[in-house]
């Protein structure tokens, strides 16, 4: 199977990535996360599981609070208030990461298409 090329620059991300398959968005070379509204987990990527260095199954626990991570709340904050106020498009710098705190991280969050919200992790 041919390598899907995805842009996560893309303007449209969120709707280029919810044509594609499961085993096609476990092999993008950035994590994805699906949230329904309350931030519970609907999707983990085999590549965020990977490189977040978390390495679970999170399916079911709310994203908000299954981690340790400095500043999780007020990316929370941030992305319940955009949910709340129509269509979600944000983008986030981010410098703390369980496996290596010196790593760059960007987080793009685009309103999925059934509800909730689309995570995107980039890594540098």
């Amino acid at each position: 199977m041919a390598a899907v090329n995805v842009d996560f620059n893309a303007p449209d991300l969120a709707a280029h990535i919810e044509t594609l398959s499961q085993h096609a968005l476990d092999n993008l070379p950035f994590g994805v996360v699906r949230l329904d509204r309350e931030g519970t987990i609907l999707f983990y990527s085999a590549t965020e599981a990977r490189l977040s260095g978390y390495g679970m199954d999170p399916l079911g626990k709310n994203f908000f609070s299954y981690g340790d991570c400095v500043g999780i709340a007020d990316l929370r904050r941030r992305i319940m208030d955009a949910m709340e106020n129509g269509r979600v498009d944000l983008e986030f710098g981010w410098s703390t990461e369980k496996t290596d705190v010196q790593r760059d991280l960007r987080i793009r969050v685009q309103s999925a298409r059934s509800g909730g919200v689309w995570l995107f992790f980039d890594r540098d």
